[in-house]
């Protein structure tokens, strides 16, 4: 019985730690998963299929307040340097149908 006690609180130990110990995603990881849309985000016309889906692994990879501010920034600094037109930017989200807090934007407050 004893033993069976020390191997059910070893496993929720793990499970615990599995949990707790996601890795944070890294710039690198959240510009290459846009990296496919940089052609409309600079002229417009359509999103690619591959570009949306981008962006829908970018919404499921920022649920914590934390990984939307790195993404935030993240975003900020890269529309910078691919010249971003913010227009464009603002309307990627809804035209792959997705919902996101998350702005591609030179100019905006990723602290607010």
């Amino acid at each position: 019985m004893k033993g069976a006690t020390v191997a059910m609180l070893a496993m929720i130990a793990m499970a615990l730690l599995m949990v707790h110990q996601t890795q944070a995603l890294s710039c690198g990881e959240l510009v290459g998963m846009v990296q496919p849309c940089v052609g409309f985000l600079q002229s417009g016309g359509s999103p690619s299929g591959e570009c949306c889906n981008g962006v829908r692994r970018l919404q499921g990879a920022t649920q914590s307040q934390g990984d939307r501010r790195t993404a935030c920034h993240c975003a900020k600094s890269a529309s910078g340097q691919f010249r971003v037109n913010p227009d464009n930017a603002n309307s990627l989200p809804g035209r792959c149908g997705v919902s996101t807090n998350i702005p591609i934007n030179p100019n905006v407050d990723c602290n607010s």
